[in-house]
C-alpha cells in the first residue's frame, strides 16, 4: 500500500482543480486528494494539513499565492466562524455556475446518466436577506445568552445579531428574544447536560411582514411566559403569533410534536404567485418565497398541463405545488403522511377557492395504488421528496401507474441522480433538469427534472 504523502500539521503548496459538493476546494498532492474549505478552483495556495484519513486529507488555507478572480470579501464578519453559509467568498454569478456543475457531476458520476440537458441555474434577483424562516439555537457563554447558527462542524453557537441571509425581521426576533431571556433570567438549554428550558427560537415572516415566534422548550412548563409575550410585543410591532413547541428528547431534532398557542393567531399568511397560504409552526413552506415561485412555475411548465389532465402530487406538504398545478389541471390529488400539513393544505385550497384539488393523508406507497384501483390514472406525477429522495418502492409505484410525465422536484442532486437512474430502468427518460438557486450564499441547490415515459 502506497504511503500517504501528507502529514498532519505540515505545510504544502497545492493547486485547486475543482470544488466539492459543499463548495470546498479540491486538489491533489502526489495524486492524494486534499479538501480545502474556502479555496477556489484554479487557485494556488499554501495549506496546513488539519486532518488525515486513508483516502483523503483536509487542509486549512495558510496563504493564497494566486487568487481566483471570482474571490470576493464575504459580507458577513462571522462568515468564517459560522456554518450557515459556505459560498459568501465567491462572486454570485460564479456561485450559479458552481451549482449547475454540482448537478452535472451528480447526474454523470452518481446516476451514470449522459446527454441530459442541464440548464443554467436560475439565480435570485436578491441573493441576501431572503430567508422567511429562522431556526436558531439558544445557549449561554460566560453567563450571557447567545443566539445564532452553529459553528461549522460543531454545536458551538456563534452569537449572531445580523444574519445576512435572514429576513431582517427574523434578525429582530432573535435580538429581541436574546434581550428578553437575559433580562428575565429564563433558563436556557444545556445540550451536554440535557438541562434548562429554552432550546431554539423559530421565527417566520409572511410577505406582508407579519411574523410568528415559536419558543422551543425542553420542558412542558415555560416560566414567565406572559412577561415574555408582553416584552416581545413591545419590541416587535408586526408580531401576530407566539407558540410554544415542546421538544423533550435528547437529540438534534429542532421541533417536537406538541405545539401550544400562547398568544395571537394560529397561523400567519404568505403567498406564492396568486395563491395565499396559512403557515402553522410546523408547516413546511419554502424559505425563499420569490425563488419558490420561480421553482413552481418551472414545475408547472414541465407538467405541460392543458386542463384535461389528472395529476398526483406525492409529498404535497401544505399543498403549495398542488394548488399551483390545480390552476391548469382537471383534477389534482395531493398525498402527504403528516396530518397537520394536510389540514393546512385543505384550508389553503378553501381560502384560494380551488375545488379541483383533493388531499389524502397517508404514505404514497399505499395511497397511490389505492387511487389506481379506484380508477384514478394520473397523466402526470409530481414529486417533491425529502432530502434522502424516494425509496425504490415509491419510484416503482409511480412507474406502475404509467403517467405520461414525472416532474421531480429535488433539494439534493445526489439523491435525484440515484432516482433518475432507477426511473430510467423503469421506462422514464429524463429530458432536462433546471437548477434553481433557492439558497444563495450556501452550497445547496434545488432542481426540477422532467421525465417522460419511453414509447415502446
Amino acid at each position: 500500500m502506497k504511503a500517504i504523502p501528507v502529514k498532519n500539521g505540515n505545510t504544502y503548496t497545492i493547486n485547486i482543480t475543482s470544488l466539492g459538493s459543499n463548495g470546498e476546494g479540491v486538489g491533489r498532492i502526489d495524486n492524494f486528494t486534499v479538501f480545502v474549505p474556502y479555496a477556489l478552483k484554479n487557485e494556488n495556495i499554501t495549506i496546513t494539513i488539519t486532518t488525515v484519513k486513508k483516502t483523503y486529507a483536509v487542509g486549512k488555507i495558510k496563504h493564497i499565492i494566486t487568487a481566483s478572480p471570482q474571490r470576493v470579501t464575504p459580507r458577513c464578519g462571522l462568515y468564517y466562524q459560522c456554518g450557515g453559509c459556505q459560498l459568501q467568498h465567491i462572486a454570485y454569478p460564479e456561485q450559479l455556475k458552481i451549482k449547475r456543475q454540482q448537478v452535472i457531476d451528480a447526474i454523470e458520476h452518481i446516476g451514470k446518466q449522459k446527454n441530459i440537458l442541464i440548464q443554467p441555474t436560475l439565480g435570485a434577483h436578491e441573493p441576501w436577506n431572503y430567508r422567511n424562516k429562522m431556526q436558531f439555537p439558544i445557549g449561554k457563554e460566560n453567563k450571557k445568552v447567545i443566539i445564532g447558527c452553529f459553528a461549522q462542524g460543531s454545536h458551538n453557537i456563534i452569537d449572531t445579531e445580523n444574519c445576512y441571509i435572514q429576513n431582517k425581521l427574523n434578525n429582530d426576533i432573535a435580538n429581541a428574544t436574546r434581550d428578553i431571556v437575559q433580562k428575565l433570567g429564563i433558563s436556557v438549554y444545556d445540550e451536554d447536560r440535557h438541562t434548562g428550558t429554552l432550546r431554539h427560537i423559530v421565527g417566520r415572516v409572511g410577505k406582508n411582514g407579519d411574523c410568528m415566534i415559536v419558543l422551543v422548550t425542553a420542558t412542558k412548563e415555560l416560566r414567565r411566559s406572559r412577561e415574555i409575550i408582553t416584552l416581545l410585543r413591545k419590541k416587535l410591532p408586526k408580531l401576530v403569533s407566539v407558540h410554544q413547541n415542546v421538544q423533550t428528547y435528547r437529540n438534534n431534532v429542532i421541533m417536537g410534536r406538541e405545539t401550544n398557542l400562547l398568544w395571537g393567531k394560529q397561523t400567519i399568511k404568505d403567498s406564492l404567485g396568486p395563491l395565499s397560504f396559512h403557515i402553522s409552526p410546523r408547516s413546511f413552506f419554502q424559505v425563499n418565497t420569490i425563488q419558490a415561485e420561480n421553482l413552481y412555475k418551472k414545475a408547472l411548465e414541465f407538467a405541460a398541463l392543458t386542463g384535461s389532465e389528472t395529476v398526483i402530487d406525492a409529498y404535497c406538504g401544505t399543498g403549495t405545488i398542488t394548488l399551483f398545478l390545480a390552476q391548469k389541471a382537471r383534477k389534482v390529488y395531493g398525498i402527504e403522511i403528516v396530518k397537520p400539513a394536510i389540514y393546512d393544505a385543505r384550508k389553503n385550497a378553501r381560502d384560494n377557492h380551488i375545488k379541483n384539488a383533493e388531499f389524502v393523508i397517508g404514505d404514497a406507497t399505499a395511497v397511490m395504488p389505492r387511487l389506481y384501483r379506484q380508477g384514478i390514472h394520473p397523466d402526470v406525477v409530481v414529486v417533491d421528496p425529502p432530502r434522502a429522495g424516494c425509496t425504490p418502492i415509491v419510484l416503482k409505484t409511480f412507474a406502475s401507474m404509467n403517467p405520461q410525465r414525472i416532474v421531480y422536484v429535488s433539494c439534493n442532486p445526489a439523491s435525484l441522480a440515484r432516482d433518475i437512474a432507477l426511473l430510467a430502468e423503469l421506462g422514464y427518460k429524463t429530458k432536462q433538469i433546471q437548477p434553481v438557486d433557492m439558497f444563495p450564499q450556501t452550497s445547496h441547490v434545488e432542481c426540477v427534472a422532467l421525465m417522460s415515459r419511453v414509447q415502446k
